[in-house]
């Protein structure tokens, strides 16, 4: 923990994680703070899907702490993640496409009118929705009532960071949340991040386009077969030097950025 930036939304000590002979994590020290968006970066195989199941509860850690906002738990699910604040944005799924926005963004937790028949609150529900497409500045293009089906990829992403801000995340994780996107979607996101950020919500922010991460991050995390090989703010390191970790590991030399 660094005293100088308070307390982590997450920290993660020592954490490791065995599946039958097969060691996925090994002694991995991780923090994510409010405000900031550290970037998760690896080859395939380097454990970074393992560490986010983690820290959403979906795995326990064979051995290792963990720590939401400075309190330890011993043992977390999704659900109680959740109700920490900690929210996973994935690229293939999160919205039904066969429902509108509305619907989409009180998914499974739908609010009801008082009474004694179950009657949907739809006034609160628009009101909620309107609230979302203001966040991510689509309001003058998408109402309510559109169906996620019409939407684009860029959209679609975008409604799934804004619920997670609705909802008042402390931590949103964007799994490659860029993939398959046109250009100008792709940079939409990457605004649309920044924007999150400056909201004072700290971002996990994965992806295999490197140079993308370079240029969102404030932060990037290295992870090569389960072990972290380096956390390095953006002005200690160069994109080419970060390329050449990623591809060599430990055996790759560093360029300091200043230098």
């Amino acid at each position: 923990m660094n005293p100088e930036r308070g307390t982590p939304v997450v920290e993660l000590r020592k954490i490791s994680k065995q599946f039958g002979a097969v060691q996925a994590l090994v002694d991995v020290d991780f923090s994510a703070y409010a405000g900031e968006i550290v970037a998760l970066v690896g080859d395939n195989g380097a454990g970074k899907s393992t560490l986010i199941r983690i820290i959403v509860g979906i795995w326990q850690p064979t051995s290792g702490e963990i720590f939401y906002s400075g309190e330890k738990h011993n043992r977390i699910d999704p659900r109680i993640a959740s109700r920490l604040g900690i929210q996973a944005v994935h690229q293939d799924f999160g919205l039904v496409n066969t429902m509108t926005i509305e619907r989409n963004v009180f998914l499974g937790s739908e609010p009801y009118k008082a009474g004694l028949l179950r009657v949907l609150d739809r006034k609160r529900m628009i009101e909620a929705s309107k609230e979302v497409l203001d966040i991510i500045g689509m309001r003058s293009q998408i109402t309510p009532s559109s169906q996620v089906a019409t939407l684009s990829g860029g959209e679609i992403q975008a409604i799934k960071i804004g619920r997670a801000v609705y909802y008042k995340a402390k931590l949103i994780i964007l799994d490659e949340p860029t993939n398959a996107l046109s250009v100008r979607e792709r940079h939409r996101v990457v605004e649309l991040t920044q924007e999150i950020r400056d909201r004072g919500v700290g971002v996990i922010f994965i992806s295999h386009d490197i140079h993308q991460v370079y240029g969102i991050a404030d932060r990037i995390l290295v992870m090569e077969r389960g072990r972290t090989i380096g956390d390095y703010v953006k002005t200690e390191i160069d994109v080419d030097s970060l390329v050449t970790l990623i591809r060599e590991g430990r055996t790759g030399k560093l360029n300091n950025g200043s230098s």
